[in-house]
C-alpha cells in the first residue's frame, strides 16, 4: 500500500496443491496485513486449484475481499455459475469474468466484469463489446464476438499472453518478450498472428 498500489489481485500459487483451508488462510491473511482491496484469481489453468462455490462465498464475507475474477464457462454454463455465485456472496461482491473468447457470454448473463487480455491492447474494440451489452443489444455484442473469432482461436491455441505480447511486437507498441521460460513466439505462430491482426485490423 505504501508503494502506491490502489488493489490486489491474488491466486493461489503453490509448489505443493493447496487444500481449501489452506486457501482460505492464505487470502485471509493477505486481505488483513495488505489493507489492500484484493481481487480473488481463480485460475486453475495455472494455479492448479479451482475454487468451489462455497469456498468462494467463504472468502466473500472476509473484509477487504471485494471480487472474483473467474475463468468464463461456456455459454450454456454462465448463467448457472452467476446464479449460483450470486446466492453466496454478499451485494455488492463484484463476479467478474476472464476467458475473452467467452466472456461476451458472461457480461450478457450478468457478469460484473470482463477481465481481458485483448482489451488491454485493443481497448476500443473492447469498449465496443461492452457498450453493446450495456446497451442491451445482444446480437450486437455477440457479432463483434463473433468478428474476433480468429483472434480467440490464436489466444486458445497459443495462449493470450504469447500472443499479446507478439501483437504487441507486430504493431511496434514496444519489444517486449514475455517473462522467462515462457518464449516469445516465432515462425509460423508468429506469421500467423501477423495475418490475423491484418484481417481483424486490429491496431
Amino acid at each position: 500500500n505504501c508503494l502506491g498500489a490502489a488493489a490486489g489481485l491474488l491466486a493461489p500459487v503453490s509448489y505443493t496443491p493447496l487444500n481449501d483451508a489452506e486457501v482460505f488462510e492464505h487470502f485471509a491473511t493477505v486481505a488483513r496485513e495488505s489493507g489492500l482491496p484484493l481481487c480473488i484469481y481463480d485460475n486453475p489453468g495455472t494455479t492448479h486449484f479451482r475454487f468451489s462455490p462455497a469456498l468462494l462465498g467463504r472468502l466473500s464475507r472476509i473484509a477487504g475481499i471485494v471480487a472474483v475474477k473467474s475463468p468464463a464457462p461456456e455459454a450454456s454454463a454462465v448463467a448457472a455459475h452467476l446464479a449460483e455465485l450470486r446466492h453466496l456472496v454478499p451485494d455488492g461482491f463484484s463476479l467478474g469474468y476472464s476467458g475473452d473468447w467467452n466472456a461476451v457470454e458472461a457480461l450478457l448473463a450478468g457478469g460484473d466484469a470482463w477481465y481481458s487480455v485483448a482489451a488491454g491492447l485493443f481497448p476500443d474494440t473492447g469498449m465496443a463489446l461492452v457498450r453493446a451489452v450495456h446497451s442491451g443489444d445482444a446480437a450486437a455484442a455477440r457479432r463483434l464476438n463473433a468478428r474476433l473469432e480468429p483472434l480467440w482461436a490464436l489466444f486458445k491455441e497459443f495462449s493470450s499472453l504469447r500472443v499479446i505480447y507478439a501483437c504487441a511486437d507486430l504493431l511496434g507498441i514496444c519489444h517486449a518478450e514475455p517473462p522467462r521460460p515462457i518464449l516469445p513466439l516465432s515462425g509460423a505462430a508468429r506469421q500467423r498472428v501477423g495475418e490475423t491482426l491484418k484481417a481483424l485490423d486490429l491496431s
